[in-house]
């Protein structure tokens, strides 16, 4: 089965659309057959994008793809200071 993609405006389109059914008393199950997704995604999504508008998703993308890098220095100096210490105090 091949796998899609789907954006922010999309998964959050579709997240109104299955409050809109759950609230006419439709199952989650039957909310994600129709909606073509699995029931593990709808709540991946849900507990993701749940009560957001699409300018707050873009905004979350846009810092998780800030973060990454900050991330891997902060990782890269922990090392580095890791092996100064080891070398100051002589450990092998």
């Amino acid at each position: 089965m091949s796998r899609k993609r789907y954006t922010p405006e999309q998964i959050i389109g579709m997240l109104r659309e299955a409050e809109v059914r759950l609230s006419q008393v439709q199952s989650v199950s039957e909310i994600c057959r129709g909606l073509g997704v699995s029931d593990q995604s709808y709540y991946r999504w849900r507990r993701e994008y749940g009560g957001m508008e699409v300018s707050q998703a873009h905004r979350l993308k846009e810092l998780e793809r800030e973060n990454t890098p900050l991330r891997k220095a902060v990782s890269d100096l922990t090392l580095d200071k890791l092996i100064l210490n080891e070398a100051l105090t002589g450990k092998y």
